[in-house]
């Protein structure tokens, strides 16, 4: 009867087992070994567990405890109202990061483009003839001419990424 209660008072409170022998103290072996009817706890024991599972003694020595749908479904309810706020802030969390990226995105274009006019092609007027010279200057031609083409279209898909991922109101 001991071990019928115990069980059925830790189930209507949304326990498992490892969780209620951490609130007393004890390992899951223990809590297991009560609820089999193999072991019982002692006074102390049952004066600790009617604290956690908020219960009288002597409902726990009394009769057999009645199980209530009712305590269980707001058991899972709560469960899954807390899961949900979990992934509408994961949710949220992941929409900042993206905004500053894109945000980020744009300032290094925008940056990038400002050195490059402020450079005004310097390749054009290296020394070709010296080979380090022309390999660096073939290479920033590269990337300039690479860069220009490119960076508006990820401009234009970082701003429309910025507004996408604003908060809304």
């Amino acid at each position: 009867m001991l071990n019928e209660n115990i069980k059925a008072l830790r189930k209507s409170k949304g326990l498992s087992q490892q969780e209620l022998a951490i609130k007393l103290n004890v390992v899951r072996q223990t809590i297991s070994k009560w609820e089999q009817g193999l072991s019982v706890p002692d006074s102390d024991m049952l004066i600790s567990i009617s604290e956690v599972l908020e219960t009288p003694v002597s409902t726990l020595l009394g009769e057999t405890v009645v199980t209530s749908e009712v305590d269980d479904l707001k058991v899972i309810s709560e469960k899954l109202e807390i899961i949900n706020l979990q992934l509408a802030q994961r949710s949220t969390t992941r929409r900042k990061m993206f905004h500053w990226l894109f945000i980020l995105l744009c300032a290094v274009i925008v940056t990038i483009f400002a050195v490059l006019w402020v450079l005004n092609s310097p390749y054009l007027d290296w020394n070709y003839f010296n080979p380090e010279t022309a390999v660096l200057g073939v290479a920033f031609h590269a990337f300039e001419w690479l860069f220009v083409r490119l960076a508006p279209i990820i401009l234009i898909v970082a701003i429309v990424g910025i507004f996408l991922t604003r908060k809304k109101v």
